[in-house]
């Protein structure tokens, strides 16, 4: 596992610590970190303030997302896809899609290159949690 979805993976786990959806995200380019967030629903009580979304606007204004690759630990919903489709990121490695699937054909119906890890960590992290806290889980994706 690369230094950026374990920074990801960090972004979620302070998440949970503050009591919220345990999703984080990295924007990297040139190598670098460039932005990092995670999902923030309950701590902000903004249904929008989702990982990947507090990610880009922890990243700010960078002209343009040529060369970036968002990294998040679960596959992006529809609202995060859109973000991705929206900035012309061209690349997104997700952590797992087995929790959640995500939006990865519409990523990729856009030309957005999409890695799933399938990684053992993210899932464990995000089946405890919706084991744990079910009505939360199914606030943030709709239900």
């Amino acid at each position: 596992m690369d230094e950026y979805m374990l920074s990801a993976i960090a972004q979620a786990k302070q998440g949970l610590i503050e009591g919220g959806i345990p999703i984080g995200s990295v924007l990297v380019k040139n190598g670098v970190i460039i932005g990092q967030g995670h999902n923030k629903r309950v701590q902000e009580g903004d249904p929008v303030t989702h990982a990947e979304i507090d990610c880009l606007r922890n990243a700010g204004r960078i002209g343009t997302y040529q060369g970036t690759t968002l990294y998040s630990t679960l596959m992006p919903c529809y609202l995060c896809a859109g973000a991705v489709v929206q900035f012309g990121i061209k690349k997104v490695i997700a952590g797992e899609s087995q929790t959640f699937p995500g939006a990865e054909d519409f990523m990729k119906s856009h030309g957005v290159e999409v890695i799933d890890l399938d990684l053992i960590e993210c899932k464990q992290l995000m089946s405890e949690f919706i084991s744990n806290h079910p009505q939360l889980w199914n606030e943030d994706i709709g239900r």
